[in-house]
């Protein structure tokens, strides 16, 4: 079974940077891919940004930029460093990992962006 849990979440003013975590535990390969995913209220889960040792990193064009992920496999943790964060970035913050054979999900972490 694999465990993840995500923090670094807070309050932070617009133009302000957070850097979220995402600790693995289980069978972790890093092989497979993680992802960093948010929802804001009243809208559907998008996906933020993207890596895996096949096919590197890839973000979404809202966070080109701005974000950016990486990954410790030695630790087994997730990183996404949000460097000039807007308001529009408000969301719960989910890290993703998925295996050959199923997705696995955190409880997320709260990200609010205001002044």
């Amino acid at each position: 079974q694999v465990q993840l849990v995500e923090s670094g979440g807070g309050l932070v003013q617009p133009g302000g940077s957070l850097r979220l975590s995402c600790a693995a535990s289980g069978l972790i390969s890093s092989f497979y891919p993680m992802v960093w995913y948010r929802q804001a209220p009243g809208k559907e889960r998008e996906l933020v940004a993207h890596t895996s040792s096949g096919t590197g990193t890839t973000y979404a064009d809202f966070v080109k930029g701005r974000f950016t992920i990486s990954r410790e496999n030695d630790k087994n943790t997730l990183y996404l460093q949000m460097n000039s964060l807007k308001p529009e970035d408000t969301a719960v913050y989910y890290c993703n990992y998925r295996s050959a054979v199923n997705s696995y999900w955190g409880q997320g972490t709260q990200v609010t962006v205001s002044s």
